[in-house]
């Protein structure tokens, strides 16, 4: 370490260094002293400033731990629990404990009861929102000591049930309900009017309990609720008869079959608002309340992810029944994929709605889903570029089912557009997948979406062909295709266009009307007949491709008095240096 040397210098005894040194000035040469005194001088300096580690800071006192309260009164959440748990025990004294009050005694215990009772019969359930944090939830910047519990309808208006926190200083904070609620609790007391449960039901399903649960609230959860989907049934198989022979008259269709009036989606619906319903006119204790209210909010975020899912099917066969008319088969593909697109991001959104209002933050499920979705597309790159290709050639329509195209150096018939891959039957009957990014990206040459066949002949004649004769070859040629039905008229074009190396070339252009390839040939088939009638009606004849080649009769290579010219056909265009002329 830096300061190790200075350290370790001032522990050497004074009278160890002199012995040392004088030992080096009898044993030693000057040169050597000198080097001995150096290395010393070196080993035992004191560390520049520069060189010294900074020490570590001292460490902070530690502050000491404020006690957790007895009562639970560390959290709005933890004080509203725990007085709404006293005062259904009776124990109104220790329900006093959670009331910001100048009272004590008897007075405070029939003030905590009657809170409690204003609180069980009239508070709106919504004890899921309370925050669990010693800080609050900080709703309000302006009062971040204040809590709003809920809000009360009174004859004087309405009455915000406040919980405040109080500092006590070293001891921490506590969660109390406020002065001014409980000013407001006498009056609301008064004015309590709703049914309770206890008048109308027998004492035994009210008294008795389950598993700390009423007899009553099991007997609605485990009878009551199914009875209600039986009823349902049997109004939908009474209804349903009805309404289809209806239906059927005004469609003036016989075939429509009877309607299903309330799928499993709507009665969940419908038992969300019959709870609803009953809980505004019985008055249930604050925790039944809270639990019923749960369910009816489940049942209808259920419902509703069913009634879309439900849409999205309907959409889906309304739509394909559109899309299968115009004969489509991979935007059959695309829009199934799209309705199960569609059923995820409703269930997610279900999932979200339903951590949201049981008080969690869905934030970070969505930053997950993110980094989720990130993570997927750069694994799965070239099969996303493979479908998204796949995509764009269903909607830009380039290719269908049954096409014969050619792509890139494949040619044949595409037997089938997936989302990855796009099927092609060759000639040689073998099936070739080309990934849809390929497909997208190449030269793309579709035969089949041809509206017209392109008929382009060179007809070659004979250079001993007269004038006349040409002027009749290319008359009669015009005469045939502008007769035929089958052919563009306003594209025909019959051309002595150039004098070629061994004949007289025509060209033949026009556009041919057929319903594919097959009937293009047949049609072909018959006007090259009629164009080599013509050519024959007119005294010509088609030149074949020859050479002509003349022997110099003074070469020393050929016997003297030998002339002559032969002529041979051939194929081959070339003249190799020889004047070529027509047969």
């Amino acid at each position: 370490m830096p300061g190790l040397a200075g350290c370790a210098v001032s522990a050497i005894p004074h009278q160890l260094l002199r012995s040392q040194f004088s030992f080096v000035r009898v044993h030693r040469s000057p040169a050597f002293v000198g080097a001995c005194a150096l290395c010393l001088a070196l080993l035992f300096c004191q560390p520049v400033s520069g060189q010294v580690e900074p020490r570590a800071p001292a460490p902070a006192p530690s502050q000491p731990e404020v006690p957790r309260d007895a009562l639970g009164r560390d959290t709005p959440r933890g004080t509203v629990l725990g007085f709404l748990l006293a005062g259904r025990n009776g124990d109104d004294e220790v329900a006093a404990q959670y009331l910001n009050t100048r009272l004590r005694g008897k007075a405070a215990a029939d003030l905590a009861h009657k809170l409690f009772v204003v609180l069980d019969r009239r508070l709106p359930a919504r004890l899921n929102a309370l925050s669990d944090k010693p800080e609050g939830s900080l709703s309000d910047a302006l009062k971040p000591e204040q809590e709003l519990l809920g809000t009360i309808s009174s004859n004087n208006g309405n009455i915000e049930v406040i919980i405040e926190q109080i500092n006590r200083g070293k001891a921490g904070s506590l969660w109390l309900f406020s002065s001014q609620t409980l000013a407001s609790i006498p009056d609301l007391y008064e004015e309590i009017d709703v049914a309770s449960v206890e008048n109308i039901l027998p004492a035994f399903l009210v008294n008795t309990r389950f598993v700390g649960i009423p007899v009553f609230e099991w007997l609605a959860l485990c009878v009551g609720m199914p009875l209600f989907f039986l009823l349902c049934a049997l109004l939908n198989r009474l209804l349903s008869p009805s309404i289809g022979k209806l239906r059927r008259h005004l469609s003036k269709k016989t075939d429509l079959a009877d309607p299903y009036i309330l799928p499993i989606a709507v009665r969940l619906l419908l038992l969300a608002v019959v709870i609803r319903w009953v809980l505004a006119k019985l008055g249930l204790p604050l925790l039944a309340r809270q639990f019923w209210l749960i369910t009816a909010s489940v049942l209808t975020i259920s419902g509703c992810v069913w009634v879309l899912i439900l849409l999205n099917g309907r959409a889906e066969g309304y739509l394909g029944k559109h899309i299968a008319t115009r004969g489509l088969p991979g935007a059959l593909m695309m829009l199934r994929f799209a309705r199960r697109v569609a059923d995820l991001l409703v269930v997610v959104a279900g999932l979200l709605v339903t951590l949201y209002h049981f008080g969690v933050n869905p934030t970070a499920a969505l930053a997950g889903l993110g980094v989720g979705g990130i993570a997927v597309a750069l694994a799965a790159q070239k099969t996303l570029e493979n479908v998204i290709g796949g995509v764009s050639l269903i909607f830009d329509r380039a290719l269908n089912v049954g096409d014969f195209l050619k792509v890139g150096d494949t040619m044949g018939t595409v037997d089938d557009i997936g989302f990855r891959s796009t099927r092609i039957r060759t000639l040689e009957r073998t099936v070739v997948s080309v990934p849809n990014g390929q497909v997208a990206n190449l030269s793309l040459e579709n035969f089949s979406a041809r509206d017209k066949f392109w008929l382009h002949p060179i007809l070659g004649l004979r250079y001993s062909t007269t004038s006349p004769q040409m002027h009749a070859v290319l008359e009669s040629v015009r005469g045939l295709l502008n007769k035929n039905e089958s052919v563009q008229t306003d594209t025909v074009r019959v051309r002595f266009i150039r004098l070629g190396p061994y004949s007289l070339d025509v060209e033949v252009f026009a556009y041919i009307k057929a319903r594919d390839w097959n009937q293009f040939l047949e049609l072909q088939e018959a006007l090259l007949l009629g164009i080599m009638e013509c050519v024959e009606s007119a005294g010509a004849q088609i030149s074949l491709p020859s050479q002509s080649v003349f022997l110099n009769t003074s070469s020393r290579s050929i016997e003297p008095g030998v002339e002559g010219t032969i002529s041979s056909p051939t194929s081959s265009k070339k003249t190799m240096g020889l004047a070529a002329t027509s047969a």
